[in-house]
């Protein structure tokens, strides 16, 4: 089967290259999957580098969010997936973009019936993420007001969906004037174009200078350091990643004075640490689909051979919601 593999670290355009290997073989605990639909995401731009948290040996095949068919188990599966439509995560090195992936049977769940194959595989790790930091980690609730950087990307757009389920105000940050349109088709009630207007001066005027109570950010940097002039007493700064690459430290004594949180969230830990929740909160976005409530944002629906320059686009900040690569056609 075609399948792209990172062959060494270095910039996805640079090391990815499309291969023929055999057909992977699921172990224990394991389901092949039929891969129908492949969503890229900012950590496979980290793992072609080196630079996730997780490195698996080279080579891999890159891909860590699908949405497809199971069509075999492994030791201790029960045969009644076989046939499932499903969405998840595969284990690496035996990635999603390629025509068949690996997945842990725990990390695979029934895909949304209300979706289509190309939205449902943009549905599970930014989703889940935005819940878990939003409903879980912050606690956000009813008329509170959350302010969401990189609103346009993939996580920012499904945070900007679940803030406004759970009745907050949203004020979204984008860069650029087509980002801020998508924020406002997303619904978010208030767009600042960071590009063009001063964040820390537009956030305190729109908030008649009390601030926000719930911060989320996946860009660190600039964006941190903004989200602490902004934060409301008893506020919460929601860590999720550092896009921007830069990492800055929280500055103690100024939580202390303002009397605000700091808190991070690390997805992955859940599918090991609560893996019950991780299911309920698949219920729980099942059914805010079928409110329609949220719906991935899926900027563009790519041919398998544009995967490698689709991710260059992504790691720049290029990209607008979501990119979906079609499956090979061998």
């Amino acid at each position: 089967m075609q399948a792209w593999q990172v062959g060494a670290h270095g910039e996805p355009v640079d090391v990815m290259r499309i291969v023929e290997v055999p057909v992977p073989t699921p172990g224990p605990g394991q389901v092949l999957v039929e891969v129908w639909s492949t969503a890229l995401n900012f950590p496979d731009v980290l793992l072609a580098r080196g630079h996730y948290q997780e490195r698996p040996p080279l080579p891999f095949t890159p891909g860590i969010e699908m949405c497809g068919q199971v069509v075999a188990v492994g030791q201790g599966v029960g045969r009644h997936l076989v046939g499932e439509r499903v969405v998840g995560t595969t284990v690496l090195p035996q990635g999603a973009l390629a025509r068949y992936a690996i997945a842990p049977a725990s990390d695979i769940h029934e895909a949304p019936t209300g979706l289509d194959d190309v939205t449902a595989s943009a549905l599970h790790i930014a989703y889940q993420t935005a819940w878990f930091a939003l409903y879980r980690r912050a606690n956000l609730r009813v008329t509170e007001t959350l302010l969401v950087h990189a609103a346009a990307g993939g996580v920012g757009s499904a945070a900007v969906q679940l803030g406004k389920a759970a009745g907050a105000r949203v004020i979204a940050v984008v860069g650029g004037p087509l980002k801020a349109m998508a924020a406002r088709g997303l619904g978010a009630d208030v767009v600042i174009d960071r590009t063009t207007t001063d964040v820390v001066e537009a956030v305190k005027q729109v908030t008649g200078g009390n601030g926000v109570d719930v911060v989320f950010d996946p860009v660190g940097g600039a964006a941190f350091t903004a989200s602490t002039k902004v934060v409301a007493f008893e506020g919460r700064i929601v860590v999720i990643g550092f896009a921007s690459g830069e990492i800055l430290p929280a500055a103690t004594n100024h939580l202390l004075v303002k009397n605000y949180s700091v808190v991070g969230l690390h997805w992955g830990l859940y599918r090991s640490k609560n893996p019950e929740l991780v299911r309920r909160c698949h219920e729980e976005l099942t059914n805010l689909v079928d409110a329609g409530a949220v719906r991935p944002l899926v900027s563009e629906h790519i041919d398998f051979d544009r995967a490698s320059a689709a991710l260059g686009r992504l790691a720049a900040g290029e990209s607008t919601g979501r990119i979906v690569v079609a499956p090979p056609t061998a």
